[in-house]
């Protein structure tokens, strides 16, 4: 981000809303130190627990409510809990764009500092967070609503290297905190916010209708999960992800807050192929509410990503709301069949020992660490199973899946035969 000197920031300041909260107050400072960057809470944000006791720690263990610098988590460059709420890939393509121009095609997106993605990406970002070069005054970075076809539009010229046109810019830019590698942007429609999701032109199949199927089967399964729609905009389907991290609340919304499986595990992304079930079960039964249930979740959603295709159940991939005291498993999200050549496919996070195959057998010898029998787990298995089964014709039919692309996501991503060795 470039201050008013001319010169680039090398602090930002974290704004919290807390919870039931429309409004944000600043929480603390985020300070470039060395190659790292380190939190510190401000004084008035810790007063606030003698004079209201409305206050929250962004997430412990890692940030609690202390004065001082806070130290980061071996192997962190920075708090995990604050990475959370940074763009992702997409959104990291969007900013280069912005800031670029046509060189921001193919542009290495390490090019540009983290406090850069931070103070440069939109405020509705996931999450409670926001970040503001000013500690007394919060300037959000939004958008107006704008129709799905112009977010179309923009979402091809970022694809493209293409400079955006300064209202395309901002539509597009509104959405540049939100997660991911695929294009998308935020929505406001009735007093619902969702996350639109678009195809690109490199799809093979119908990616947009393959993540809605899998969304609607692993509800039909049981699973909780986000609410989806899909819909057409300039002859192009789109798919809705209505958020769970918003709250109508009065006169505005209000916002939950939300932590990362990776930060969970203590873990940055060059450390995520260490990420395991087994360890995500271990934390659940010390630290979430309702562990029984939440681990049962859980392991649905293990056994429903293994069985749909779903390879890319990583770390980001996976979240728990934080209050300040206990955590919670948020709905499912990004349960989007990815293509495979073959039969053998792995899961992204590692399923049983350093066993990642995409089997039931795997899920069934992690089965003990969900607090589960084998018979419990095989119950599962059997739901699942009989609920992609039962609902599959019903639920392509309602999203006009082509024959074509059914005959390519079934027996190859879903109830694939190597998925289902026992």
């Amino acid at each position: 981000m470039i201050s008013k000197d001319g010169e680039s920031s090398r602090e930002a300041f974290v704004w919290v809303w807390l919870p039931n909260s429309t409004e944000p107050v600043v929480a603390g400072k985020l300070e470039q130190v060395g190659q790292g960057m380190a939190f510190n809470y401000g004084r008035s944000y810790l007063e606030r627990m003698g004079d209201t006791g409305i206050v929250m720690s962004l997430y412990e263990p890692e940030l609690p409510l202390k004065s001082g610098v806070l130290p980061l988590l071996d192997g962190l460059s920075m708090p995990g809990c604050i990475r959370d709420a940074a763009p992702d890939a997409w959104g990291r393509r969007v900013i280069i764009n912005k800031k670029l121009g046509l060189r921001g095609a193919g542009t290495d997106t390490a090019l540009l500092d983290e406090l850069t993605y931070l103070l440069e990406s939109g405020s509705d970002r996931i999450g409670a967070l926001d970040f503001q070069l000013s500690p007394t005054e919060y300037i959000a970075r939004s958008a107006a609503n704008v129709s799905l076809e112009e977010l179309l539009e923009s979402a091809e010229r970022v694809q493209q290297g293409v400079p955006l046109t300064p209202e395309l810019d901002l539509a597009l830019y509104h959405g540049s905190a939100i997660g991911g590698a695929r294009p998308k942007a935020l929505v406001e429609h009735n007093n619902r916010k969702y996350v639109a999701k678009f195809s690109t032109s490199s799809d093979i199949y119908s990616v947009v209708k393959a993540e809605y199927i899998a969304m609607k089967l692993a509800s039909l399964a049981g699973l909780n999960v986000a609410p989806v729609k899909l819909v057409k905009a300039a002859g192009k389907d789109v798919l809705l992800v209505e958020r769970f991290d918003r709250q109508r609340s009065g006169g505005g919304w209000s916002r939950r807050a939300m932590v990362s499986a990776l930060t969970l595990f203590g873990l940055d992304d060059m450390m995520a192929r260490y990420a395991s079930y087994e360890d995500f079960a271990e934390i659940i039964r010390h630290r979430f509410d309702k562990p029984k249930e939440t681990l049962k979740e859980l392991f649905t959603r293990l056994v429903f990503n293994v069985l749909s295709g779903n390879t890319d159940d990583h770390a980001r991939n996976h979240a728990a709301f934080w209050d300040g005291k206990t955590l919670s498993l948020t709905p499912a999200y990004d349960i989007c069949p990815q293509g495979r050549s073959g039969n053998e496919a792995s899961q992204a996070m590692l399923i049983a020992g350093r066993n990642n195959l995409s089997q039931l057998q795997n899920c069934l010898t992690a089965a003990p660490n969900f607090l589960l029998s084998e018979t419990e787990a095989r119950d599962i298995f059997g739901r699942v199973i009989s609920a992609i089964e039962s609902s599959w014709s019903s639920v392509c039919d309602e999203a006009e899946l082509t024959h074509v692309d059914r005959s390519v996501l079934w027996g190859r991503q879903f109830l694939n035969p190597f998925s289902l060795m026992e």
